[in-house]
């Protein structure tokens, strides 16, 4: 099967959010102008880069975390977990902008060190980060379309020590969980790794920059 911009009847769903998967969630904390806090699941959310560390995420409509995003210069990200799965859908509802989603869901902000946005507690890991970038996509024919990138530099970032083991994260110990499809998820439970054929050394990770 083939298609272009007209899904065939046989597929009752666009499949697209299923093939561009697993996604990392976006859990995003901010603060509005009034100061109330934001937090709100984005499953358009990745890294672009390190070193500077650099995350993005997508927002389809300008919502509160876009808005809040770009006019206060800054963000937190929360991993989200298997542990933490019911709070983070409790805290995707559309609900009005005075509403405090961390409050909403049971949730208890994280101090911020470097900006005033709030994380979830109970994460494993968050990162701070100051906005650098805020604009509106265009499609292919150059016309403004309903979808809008925040980009963000990481300025902090915060780790639960029993995560930490040898001096990495532990990934499969905090058990994230990433969008698929449709209304699925699935968790990080097992994990391998790959030398890379010009590694340095090909048994392990001596040299961390080469990572």
């Amino acid at each position: 099967m083939h298609y272009g911009s007209k899904r065939p009847d046989e597929l009752p769903f666009n499949p697209f959010k299923a093939i561009i998967a697993p996604r990392p969630i976006g859990w995003i904390g901010t603060l509005n102008a009034k100061g109330v806090p934001n937090l709100a699941p984005y499953s358009f959310f990745n890294g672009v880069g390190s070193g500077p560390d650099m995350v993005m995420f997508a927002s389809e409509g300008k919502k509160h975390s876009y808005t809040n995003a770009r006019d206060s210069g800054e963000f937190s990200f929360s991993l989200v977990t298997a542990e933490l799965s019911h709070a983070m859908n409790i805290s995707s509802g559309n609900v009005s902008e005075e509403i405090n989603e961390f409050e909403l869901a049971g949730l208890e902000e994280g101090r911020p060190v470097e900006i005033q946005a709030p994380f979830v507690a109970a994460s494993p890991a968050a990162l701070e980060c100051v906005t650098v970038d805020a604009f509106q996509l265009k499609d292919r024919h150059g016309v403004l379309i309903d979808k809008f990138i925040i980009v963000g530099e990481v300025v902090q970032t915060h780790i639960k020590d029993e995560f930490l083991r040898d001096g990495f994260f532990a990934t499969t110990a905090a058990q994230p969980i990433a969008r698929m499809g449709y209304r699925d998820y699935t968790s990080v439970t097992n994990a391998w790794s790959l030398a890379r054929p010009d590694d340095p050394v090909q048994s392990g990770f001596s040299d961390p920059n080469a990572l």
